[in-house]
């Protein structure tokens, strides 16, 4: 292009795929002749420009056809192909590494290295990951699903391979802007600056994480796109007074990254220069599919199961947990003016919009950077007023010192809402928020809330904004189902279900979405004659003093909850039953201590046993030696908010 031609003067085209207004029906499956030769990168060498272009315009039509009917991370890789297959045209993958910071932006990465056949399981069980995937191919070299954390693994193996002689070796970090934001990434930064490893930093460019990209950096990028457009024929640096450049890395851009040449020649040229490098490839997420540009929220970021023509979703989907959050935060927000919000590069995924929609002064997207979210609402708090932190759960593990030491420790009036908590389903190991109740556990003056339909996440909600501590919410990904109104309350907690005609031999303790699975196992356990309490103590970290006493009634507690098995309530209910000298055993049930790999929420579930079904075996095995069996008198029940326990004098009637 000419040298005064600005990023924003760089042509936008569209390619003829489905769901395009210029497309007039979805391409047929077999129609994609050059991905199906793509056995191996090397490929890519022997094809001509228009061969290329023709490969770009498939890889646009096949992604939309095939993520469209399993769901997943669309409008973020439309907007990388042309930047893909330039890094593989003049990289040689494996040998040379190539890092996609964060994962899910490789699926073009994955038809390039010869994965295109099993594109119709993308995070099926048992399917491809929707992220790199070590297991899956050699060309994955990690499995970046956590944002961030590409330019520290770059300047990792660049090190390694110095001190192992392999000099030949190229090191490429792709990272987004958005993860940029991270501390991470500065970090990353600031480590390759202060070394002449030839460590090269591509960042793709599109103003966007899932909501554009916020803070001075985002700033400073959108001034580097104005300047005149980076040329493969210059022989002149640019000015140096990027950041990059002041930090001491070579700086080439802005690239146009929907051209192929344009990124081949840069790259090439970064790589001559023998040094830590950035190219600034400028990118439009969501590119050729109209849809997805059209997409104001977040260019389709990630996606359902949609009509590839239309672009919307086949099948309504049930009210979610989060859209459940989000109303009511909003409510709370225009009663409370000390209320504020919180989250890290999520606000809509979170829940947040109608909150911002009221509020906009109240609430603050700090980008990819949980640790200073936390840090942040501390001074928040330590200030006065009461925020909400609103995380996905697997996120928070990154936080946990802020958590910790900067608002526990001052026992500072912090609510964490931890979205996708439990089993998520098709993300994956990296994605399943089971470790965050363990880990708070262990943090004094922490209580953790689980509920378990939607009336009582508006209570718990309420109740966690006007405590006077650190307090958390637990959310699952997932829609809400119906109120499940309790027998009685004692104590603070919820007895849903005793066995009115039964004795005292199971006691479940059940935690947030759970409860319907409990139940069912009640139910089956009640047609073998065995009697059945299902309690929710609705705040399951600290344990409830009243669950100890309602464990010494019973011949046998079960406790299910979606979170590790270890550490988490169960841990806390069976230490608190041992110190008591409470001798029924207590069974935990919960997932498993391993990395559960991508699936159906349901499936996943029922595979850790926990369905009503399994939940109910895990209360029928044996005990000491001794199957369980229904010898206890029955339950009396008088009145609906009375519950009297034969010979168990520490429960009160209420």
């Amino acid at each position: 292009g000419d040298a005064s031609t600005t990023m924003e003067a760089f042509p936008v085209t569209t390619t003829h795929v489905p769901g395009s207004r210029r497309a007039e029906s979805p391409s047929p499956a077999t129609a994609w002749p050059l991905i199906a030769d793509l056995a191996a990168p090397g490929a890519l060498s022997a094809m001509s420009d228009a061969q290329l272009a023709g490969l770009a315009a498939e890889i646009r039509g096949f992604l939309v056809e095939k993520v469209c009917a399993t769901g997943g991370h669309l409008g973020v890789n439309l907007g990388v192909v042309e930047l893909t297959i330039a890094l593989h045209r003049v990289f040689d993958s494996p040998r040379d590494v190539l890092l996609f910071d964060t994962g899910h932006q490789t699926y073009v990465h994955k038809l390039l290295t010869g994965r295109a056949a099993g594109f119709e399981t993308l995070r099926q069980a048992g399917g491809l990951s929707g992220y790199p995937s070590p297991a899956e191919s050699p060309h994955d070299w990690i499995e970046s699903s956590h944002a961030s954390t590409a330019l520290s693994y770059a300047d990792g193996m660049a090190k390694a391979f110095a001190l192992r002689g392999e000099h030949g070796r190229r090191v490429v970090a792709v990272i987004g802007d958005g993860a940029m934001t991270g501390g991470m990434a500065l970090e990353g930064l600031n480590n390759l600056s202060g070394a002449d490893r030839p460590v090269i930093v591509v960042l793709n460019d599109n103003g966007r994480s899932y909501d554009p990209t916020i803070g001075g950096l985002a700033r400073h990028f959108e001034a580097l796109r104005g300047r005149p457009a980076w040329r493969p024929d210059t022989t002149a640096d640019p000015a140096d007074d990027s950041v990059f450049e002041q930090l001491g890395l070579a700086y080439l851009g802005p690239v146009d990254g929907h051209d192929r040449i344009a990124v081949e020649a840069a790259l090439r040229r970064a790589s001559s220069l023998a040094r830590p490098v950035v190219v600034h490839c400028v990118t439009v997420k969501g590119r050729g599919y109209q849809p997805a540009e059209d997409d104001e929220a977040d260019r389709m970021h990630s996606i359902g199961v949609l009509d590839p023509v239309t672009g919307r979703q086949k099948a309504p989907g049930g009210t979610s947990w989060t859209a459940v959050f989000g109303a009511e935060l909003a409510r709370i927000g225009a009663e409370r003016p000390e209320v504020a919000a919180v989250t890290a590069a999520m606000l809509q995924p979170t829940g947040l919009k109608a909150f911002a929609a009221a509020f906009p002064d109240r609430v603050f997207d700090v980008g990819i950077a949980e640790q200073h979210a936390v840090c942040s609402a501390a001074g928040l708090a330590a200030a006065g007023l009461h925020p909400v932190v609103c995380l996905y759960a697997t996120f928070l593990n990154r936080a946990f010192d802020q958590v910790l030491m900067d608002v526990a420790l001052r026992g500072l009036p912090v609510t964490l809402v931890l979205d996708r908590a439990g089993i998520t389903g098709p993300d994956g190991a990296s994605h399943h928020g089971m470790w965050d109740t363990p880990i708070l556990a262990a943090v004094p003056g922490v209580r953790i809330a689980a509920p378990r339909d939607p009336a009582r996440l508006c209570e718990l909600l309420r109740e966690a904004v006007a405590a006077d501590g650190p307090t958390v919410v637990r959310l699952p990904k997932a829609s809400v189902g119906p109120d499940i109104e309790a027998v009685t309350r004692m104590d603070g907690v919820d007895i849903l279900h005793r066995s009115s005609r039964m004795g005292l031999d199971v006691l479940f303790v059940t935690a947030g979405a759970l409860a319907e699975s409990s139940l069912e196992a009640a139910r089956r356990l009640e047609a073998d004659g065995v009697g059945v309490t299902v309690a929710d103590p609705r705040w399951i970290v600290p344990a409830n003093p009243f669950l100890i006493g309602l464990a010494a009634r019973h011949r046998l507690v079960v406790t299910v909850e979606d979170g590790s098995a270890t550490g988490g309530m169960g841990s806390l209910v069976q230490a608190a039953c041992a110190e008591a000298g409470v001798p029924t055993p207590v069974r935990i049930l919960g997932l498993p201590r391993a990395f559960v790999a991508h699936g159906e929420r349901a499936d996943l579930l029922a595979a850790a046993g926990l369905d009503g079904a399994g939940i109910a075996e895990a209360a029928r095995r044996p005990v000491n030696g001794m199957t369980l069996r229904s010898t206890n008198p029955p339950t009396v029940v008088r009145g609906r908010g009375a519950l009297w326990l034969p010979r168990l004098s520490v429960l009160r009637r209420r």
